[in-house]
C-alpha cells in the first residue's frame, strides 16, 4: 500500500515564492504610481549627413510630453531657426533655411517635461538626449585651364581642402551638369584632337562624394559613354531635377533640317546595353529647361515659350506664353518662373510669372539677360546681367544683383569689367555663396589652333580664367555689411556648386 506525499515539491515551492514577490513589486508601483522616464526613441537625422533638400526632423518620445517645455528646452549647436508642429508624441522640426553646408550639429534635449506628471503635478523629467547630424560639405566643379587640368572637370571640396581631377587628358569638357545626389556628373566632351566643336559627345562621371551616409561611396574617375555623335551631333543638353531623364538638343550630320530635341534616361551602369534616345514630337526650338517635376521641358518656340511634355503627344504644349522669349530659371516648387520678354527697342524686361497667372515685371535692362537662379532659403532672385555701356562698339558690362520678390527691391551685389560678356554665375545649395568665373581670351590668337584650345560659348579661344566666391547675406543686411568676393586660388571657368 503506497502512501500519498502530503509535502509540496520543491518546483512548486520557488513558482509560489517567484508569485509572492512578483505581486509585492506589482503591489510597490501601484503605490507609487507611473514611474516611467521619458525619453527620445527616435531621431531621424542621427548620425545623417543631410543636403538641402531635407528641412525637417522629428522626435519620437517614449510618452506624451508637455510640448512647451519641449520647445523651451531644444538646443541646436550651432543654431537652426525652425518651427515646431507636433502629432502624438512625434515632434517635427522643419527648418526656417537650409543648414549651411561644411558644419556639424549637435541636438540636445534635457529638463522637458512629462504631459501626465505635469498635470498631476510632480516634476519628472525627461531622460537627457543627444543627438548629432552633418551637412554635406561645401564642393565645387569646375573646368581647368591650366597645363594640368585644361580642358578637364575638377572637383575641389572646401571643407577637406582636398582636389580631385575627374576626367581623363584625352577629353576637353564643354558643358556639365551635377546629378541631385552629387555622386556622378553628367557631361558633354571632345576629344582633345579634335577642334571640332560639334563632335559632343555625352559621358557620366563619378565624383567618390556620397550623397548620404552609411553609403558605399563609388571611386571617383569612372567614366561612362552616354551618347555618341555619330549620326547626330549634339548641341546642348538638360539633366532633370529627379536625374531620371536628359533632353538633348540635336542636329542631323547630313541633313541639317533634322534638328530638334531628344530624351532619354539618365541610367547608366557602365553596362554593354545603352539607353536609346528618342525624339520629341514638336516644333524645333531654341533655348530650353527641363521643368522642376521633371515631367515637361520649356522651350523658346517660335514667338513665345512652350512647355512640352517629355510623356505624350509634345506637339501640344501643356501651356505656351506668346509674350516670354525664354525661360531662364523655375522656383524649386515650379511655382515661379523667371521668364525674358524681348522688345522691339532691343531692350529687355525681366517677368516674375506664378503658377497663379501673376506676371510682374522685376527690371529692365538695354544688355542681356544671362541667367538668373531662384534662392531656396529666401524669396530673392539672383541674376547675372549687363549693361549697354557703348552702342557704336556694342560692349555691354556685366553684374549681378539679387531681387527681394516680394518688394520688388534689387541690389547690385557686384560689377564686372566691361566685355567679360562670358562670365557664368553659380549659387550654393544652402544660398550661403555665389560663384562666378572671369574668362581672359587670347588676345591675338593663331589662325591655326591647336586642337585642344579651349573656348568660351562666342567660339573666343581662352587664355585663362579665374575663379571667385562671393558670401551671400539676406538684402536687409547686405544694405549695412559690405560684402567683397574673394578669388579661389584655381584656374578655371563654368564654376558650378555640387547640390
Amino acid at each position: 500500500m503506497t502512501k500519498s506525499k502530503a509535502f509540496i515539491q520543491p518546483l512548486d515551492r520557488i513558482a509560489i515564492a517567484l508569485m509572492l514577490l512578483l505581486s509585492v513589486l506589482i503591489g510597490l508601483l501601484v503605490l507609487q504610481g507611473d514611474v516611467v522616464t521619458a525619453r527620445v526613441r527616435e531621431f531621424t537625422w542621427q548620425n545623417q549627413q543631410i543636403g538641402a533638400e531635407d528641412n525637417s526632423f522629428t522626435l519620437t518620445f517614449s510618452r506624451p510630453m508637455e510640448v512647451k517645455s519641449v520647445e523651451e528646452n531644444l538646443k541646436i549647436e550651432p543654431p537652426l531657426a525652425g518651427k515646431f508642429s507636433w502629432a502624438g508624441r512625434r515632434m517635427v522640426y522643419t527648418l526656417v533655411t537650409p543648414a549651411p553646408y561644411g558644419t556639424n550639429y549637435k541636438v540636445q534635449l534635457q529638463g522637458a517635461k512629462d504631459k501626465f506628471a505635469q498635470q498631476e503635478g510632480k516634476n519628472r523629467v525627461i531622460q537627457a538626449f543627444t543627438g548629432s547630424f552633418r551637412t554635406r560639405d561645401r564642393v565645387i566643379l569646375y573646368i581647368g585651364t591650366n597645363q594640368e587640368e585644361q580642358g578637364r572637370l575638377v572637383l575641389y571640396n572646401l571643407t577637406e581642402e582636398q582636389k580631385r581631377v575627374l576626367t581623363p587628358k584625352d577629353l576637353v569638357v564643354m558643358d556639365f551638369e551635377s546629378f541631385p545626389d552629387g555622386e556622378k556628373i553628367l557631361f558633354s566632351a571632345r576629344t582633345s584632337n579634335n577642334q571640332d566643336l560639334l563632335s559632343a559627345q555625352l559621358y557620366t562621371v563619378t565624383t567618390g562624394v556620397s550623397g548620404k551616409s552609411e553609403q558605399e561611396v563609388e571611386p571617383a574617375g569612372r567614366v561612362d559613354l552616354i551618347l555618341d555623335s555619330k549620326d547626330y551631333q549634339n548641341l546642348k543638353f538638360d539633366l532633370s531635377p529627379d536625374g531620371e531623364t536628359i533632353v538633348i538638343q540635336r542636329g542631323n550630320k547630313t541633313n541639317p533640317g533634322d534638328f530638334g530635341l531628344w530624351f532619354m534616361p539618365a541610367n547608366s551602369d557602365g553596362s554593354a546595353e545603352k539607353p536609346t534616345p528618342k525624339r520629341l514630337q514638336s516644333q524645333p526650338g531654341g533655348d530650353f529647361m527641363i521643368t522642376p517635376d521633371s515631367q515637361a521641358v520649356a522651350v523658346a518656340q517660335g514667338q513665345g515659350a512652350a512647355i512640352l511634355p517629355l510623356q505624350g503627344d509634345a506637339s501640344k504644349p501643356l501651356d505656351f506664353l506668346p509674350q516670354f522669349g525664354l525661360v531662364q530659371a523655375f522656383s524649386k516648387d515650379g511655382s515661379q518662373a523667371a521668364m525674358v520678354k524681348f522688345n522691339t527697342d532691343y531692350t529687355r524686361d525681366l517677368f516674375l510669372v506664378t503658377n497663379q497667372g501673376v506676371q510682374k515685371q522685376l527690371l529692365k535692362t538695354t544688355g542681356s539677360i544671362l541667367s538668373c537662379q531662384f534662392d531656396i532659403a529666401s524669396p530673392t532672385l539672383y541674376c547675372l546681367l549687363t549693361q549697354l555701356v557703348s552702342k557704336e562698339q556694342y560692349i555691354e558690362q556685366p553684374y549681378v544683383v539679387a531681387i527681394d520678390l516680394k518688394s520688388g527691391q534689387q541690389k547690385p551685389l557686384l560689377v564686372l569689367p566691361p566685355a567679360q560678356r562670358n562670365v557664368q554665375m553659380s549659387l550654393s545649395a544652402d544660398g550661403l555663396g555665389l560663384l562666378f568665373d572671369q574668362v581672359v581670351p587670347q588676345t591675338n590668337p593663331p589662325t591655326s589652333l591647336p586642337p585642344n584650345t579651349l573656348k568660351t560659348d562666342d567660339g573666343d579661344a581662352i587664355d585663362t580664367s579665374s575663379l571667385w566666391l562671393m558670401p551671400l547675406l539676406p538684402i536687409a543686411d547686405a544694405e549695412t555689411v559690405e560684402i567683397r568676393p574673394e578669388q579661389l586660388p584655381f584656374a578655371g571657368f563654368r564654376p558650378r556648386w555640387l547640390p
